[in-house]
């Protein structure tokens, strides 16, 4: 007999609702949840794809460990007892630093990596630790820690409200929304336009999201930040600015006037391609409507300026009284509260061993991860602990950490798959798959678009000898205290933390996990709402726009201004999103790579010509690192003079063990990227604007 089980999907920001129907262990169907009151039986092909993941016979089921002839099955408490064994003996001899930590993307999807992931790897001491929010959102949490007090306090779009979206450098068609937890974002999109509002994209190529916007206006890569100051300049300049309680709780804001007076629009027009009379009326536009709102994603974040872009986004919304209100940004206040005043986070309490880049929240940058372990001496990297993370596609100059992994003396990954980067493993620890337990979405109902909870109850029983993520950490972490002589700590199911969590929350005296379990469509707790004046957590309680290190930047942008415009003849790298792909993790299920090629070099028809280059063809991408063959594709959705790879493709090392992705290998971005070129207020790697020479294979 069949069974209907409602769960969110974890596998993007969107945490889609799903009406999953199983019969035993064996999925029958999974459809859109229509009765999710945030998705509203919205669906991605990503979701469907949750069968093929449960399915597939290349999914590691048991502890592997690394010999002469390959690899072979262990118990977990051999592969416990092997790796606090290896760990243990390193850091005694080397330092506790000489142990790394990467951590993936994934574990924010997968809510026991987050809540039990420390209790192991807080054991080592180690400053070496890495992970992927270096490569992604490293900016928009500085920028909240500045300003806002809390790392995690970032003012989400009011998308469902607003009159003018100014979206720079996002595609949520694709994305399924980042850091803006969006379901549905099309028909939200088109009721934001059936009301009389306007979308504006701002992109270097015409996106999926760009396509269906109000107006589309091309830049060059690396220049958002002339135009955000051409923005900024214009509203200060022709009094543009708009009084509000927020605004009137900021201090700084006539150094931050004085400091942008020489940006004027008609000097930033030449950087970024956009002539300043455009660029006067976009300012004009965005400061005349009602509700308005300025948001930009990856394509802001990851480029040399990404902090600066981050914070001017923040001060244009605040200046024209956009923050804290209906149809501006807003800040979700979630049922499970993450931006507690606790650990608001921390930034430059200490600098890498090599390149001498600022930790942020106890992490280092991941651009400096393959020189820690390549560069002799004290601090050394020499064994390394990765969980649900693929760096070797996913982070810059890969070709030089893939080099780097093959010299360590141990390492050990918390992963599904004999991956690009779990190659190099000598023991791989996979966790259940995901419907095999259960779920709580920490991180994204806190960047969600409304205040909604749910819990997800498992799907399918839990496959008899397999351990949960959370009870992977319990198991190293307490071997690691018994290997070394601590104690160790007692704990509890991740589960009963999301109890006390919701009940300790803004909405405990009506929400518990049994009153979650009695709503497993999810509860919708309503719009966001103002809240910022009795949320902030600044140590002066007011928003301090006048941030010395922004100040400070701008400077920077001021002596590089001739060089941000692209010089003629030069091509600038970009990537791109698709909706059936999420990085490097989705590429072994045949619904999701099938279809046309996804993986093609995009480039505009003139810039083909350019170099008697013709649609299709093979063609050499070089950068300072590294260069590529790849099929070039004519586009005319690109601006002059930029060409466009996605990211998370290059199945092509030799070892791993992923048939279909290797079938469909494609080319990694990243051995194009450059571990060197970073926005340097961060160390963020900066993946956009790349500079690089196409010529024919």
């Amino acid at each position: 007999m069949s069974v209907t089980h409602y769960r969110a999907c974890h596998l993007c920001e969107a945490i889609c609702g799903l009406a999953i129907e199983t019969e035993g262990d064996r999925i029958l169907s999974i459809k859109g949840d229509p009765q999710d009151p945030f998705s509203r039986g919205h669906i991605c092909p990503k979701a469907i794809a949750l069968q093929d993941i449960q399915d597939d016979p290349q999914r590691l089921r048991q502890p592997m460990k690394r010999v002469d002839e390959g690899w072979e099955e262990i118990s977990w408490d051999e592969a416990f007892a092997l790796v606090t064994e290896r760990l243990a003996a390193i850091q005694q001899k080397h330092g506790n630093n000489a142990v790394g930590v990467y951590m993936g993307n994934p574990n924010v999807h997968n809510y026991g990596s987050m809540t039990h992931g420390n209790y192991f790897l807080g054991q080592l001491h180690t400053r070496q630790r890495y992970s992927a929010t270096s490569v992604d959102q490293l900016p928009h949490h500085l920028v909240s820690l500045w300003l806002y007090g809390h790392m995690l306090m970032i003012p989400i779009p009011d998308i469902d409200h607003t009159d003018y979206f100014l979206m720079l450098g996002a595609n949520p068609l694709a994305s399924n929304g980042s850091i803006m937890t969006v379901p549905d974002v099309t028909k939200r999109i088109k009721a934001l336009q059936g009301r009389g509002g306007k979308l504006v994209v701002v992109d270097p190529r015409r996106s999926e999201t760009a396509a269906i916007a109000s107006e589309h206006l091309f830049i060059q890569p690396g220049t958002d930040v002339a135009l955000l100051l051409g923005l900024l300049n214009t509203l200060f300049s022709e009094q543009l600015t708009r009084q509000s309680p927020v605004l009137e709780s900021t201090a700084g804001l006539a150094e931050v006037r004085d400091a942008v007076a020489e940006f004027t629009a008609e000097r930033m027009a030449p950087a970024c391609g956009i002539p300043a009379e455009q660029i006067r009326q976009l300012a004009r536009d965005f400061a005349g409507a009602e509700r308005a709102v300025c948001y930009g994603r990856m394509g802001v974040s990851v480029q040399r300026y990404g902090t600066l872009c981050q914070w001017l986004i923040q001060v244009i919304n605040l200046v024209t009284g956009n923050v804290d209100v209906p149809g501006g940004s807003l800040f979700p206040e979630p049922a499970f509260e993450v931006a507690s005043a606790r650990r608001p986070g921390h930034f430059d309490k200490w600098r890498s061993r090599v390149s001498g880049l600022p930790e942020f929240n106890g992490e280092l940058p991941v651009a400096a991860l393959a020189e820690e372990i390549l560069t002799p001496g004290e601090g050394q990297i020499r064994a390394l602990v990765t969980s649900a993370g693929n760096p070797v596609l996913s982070t810059p100059n890969g070709r030089q950490l893939d080099a780097a992994l093959e010299g360590l003396e141990f390492m050990v990954s918390v992963d599904l798959y004999i991956n690009e980067t779990t190659r190099h493993a000598d023991v791989i620890l996979p966790p259940t798959a995901s419907l095999e337990h259960d779920h709580y979405d920490i991180t994204f109902n806190n960047f969600a678009v409304r205040n909604v909870t749910r819990y997800n109850q498992p799907v399918l029983s839990k496959p008899e000898g397999a351990l949960h993520d959370w009870e992977i950490f319990v198991g190293l972490g307490k071997a690691f205290a018994a290997a070394t002589g601590q104690p160790a700590r007692p704990t509890q199911p991740p589960h009963e933390l999301v109890d006390m969590a919701v009940r300790a929350g803004p909405y405990g005296d009506r929400l518990s996990l049994d009153v979650l379990k009695e709503n497993p469509h999810g509860i919708d707790l309503g719009p966001l709402q103002p809240n910022l004046l009795r949320r902030i957590q600044t140590e002066s309680w007011r928003i301090e726009l006048a941030q010395p290190a922004m100040l400070q930047d701008l400077q920077r942008v001021a002596a590089e201004l001739a060089e941000l415009a692209p010089a003629a003849g030069e091509l600038r790298l970009i990537g791109r999103r698709h909706v059936r792909s999420n990085n490097s993790w989705m590429h072994n299920y045949q619904r999701l790579v099938k279809g046309k090629p996804r993986d093609q070099l995009l480039m505009h028809p003139d810039d083909l010509t350019a170099r008697n280059l013709q649609d299709g063809q093979q063609v050499t991408v070089r950068s300072r690192v590294g260069e590529v063959q790849v099929a070039v594709c004519a586009s005319d959705e690109m601006a002059p003079g930029v060409v466009s790879l996605p990211h998370g493709w290059g199945h092509n090392r030799p070892g791993i063990q992923m048939d279909i992705a290797e079938q469909h290998a494609g080319v990694s971005v990243n051995d194009l990227t450059d571990e060197r070129f970073l926005d340097p207020v961060t160390g963020n790697a900066a993946l956009n604007g790349l500079r690089v020479e196409v010529v024919a294979a």
